[in-house]
């Protein structure tokens, strides 16, 4: 049986690193995450940074993913059919409510954002395209996790972080949000990955009826919710539109 190459693995190692941590890491902080030495993770991170990969910060000196990364990454994405059916309505989704829009689909047990919309106003915000996000916490994780059985195994198996203290972790108490997103068709995200952040999110269906992705919007908190704390029911009747009309893009008929 062939061997991995060592020095490969470990540059994929850095990239997934610098993709699911801090936006920006330091040389000792990539070494000391990945167990290696100081000259074996600066060696990896200039050849990453030559082939346009990683990019470092002059001022900091830290590592962030590159350019060419998300160029490729891109390629990738614009031929996947859920994002190109997605992109009419989640332009449209994000002007009527004045939030951000993320589409969202399972993938190494998380939530890979495949397209994010910007929120429409003058705020300085970053693309978050190929970031992952969490089965158990996010809106958009736990209506996969509701209805594909593969996103529901792995965020049962999988580790349930507690980011605030409002995250559910335990399994019974994950199992009921589960049954109450799938009663009602969307599910929230009140401050449970983000303090001060709220999110709502509703499935993708294809043709075969399966579910093959979520959409939501994601906003501060009180934006996302009314005065009472219940979330905004035109917000969750936009994000479910919207869904509808991905799925029957999909070719998943009225449902």
């Amino acid at each position: 049986m062939a061997r991995n190459i060592q020095s490969l693995e470990r540059a994929a190692a850095v990239l997934r690193l610098l993709a699911g941590g801090e936006r920006r890491l330091g040389l000792s902080d990539i070494s000391s995450a990945l167990g290696l030495a100081k000259g074996t993770a600066h060696g990896i991170l200039r050849t990453l940074q030559s082939e346009g990969f990683v990019e470092q910060d002059q001022a900091s000196g830290r590592y962030q993913l590159g350019a060419e990364l998300l160029r490729l990454g891109t390629t990738y994405l614009d031929v996947h059919e859920l994002r190109a059916r997605a992109l009419v309505w989640t332009d449209d989704l994000a002007r009527s409510s004045g939030e951000s829009v993320y589409l969202g689909v399972l993938h190494q047990h998380g939530v890979l954002i495949v397209h994010h919309v910007f929120r429409p106003d003058d705020s300085r915000q970053v693309l978050e395209v190929g970031a992952m996000q969490p089965l158990h916490s996010t809106a958009l994780g736990k209506v996969l996790a509701a209805y594909d059985p593969v996103a529901h195994s792995e965020a049962l198996e999988g580790e349930r972080k507690a980011f605030t203290p409002r995250t559910v972790c335990d399994a019974e108490g994950f199992e009921g949000l589960l049954d109450l997103t799938r009663s009602r068709g969307y599910a929230s995200d009140v401050e449970e990955t983000w303090e001060g952040v709220a999110s709502v999110a509703a499935p993708i269906h294809d043709r075969r009826r399966m579910p093959v992705g979520a959409v939501g919007v994601t906003g501060a908190v009180e934006r996302v919710r009314q005065a009472d704390g219940a979330l905004r029911p035109e917000l969750i009747a936009s994000v479910r539109e919207c869904a509808r009309s991905v799925s029957r893009d999909l070719g998943a008929g009225r449902f």
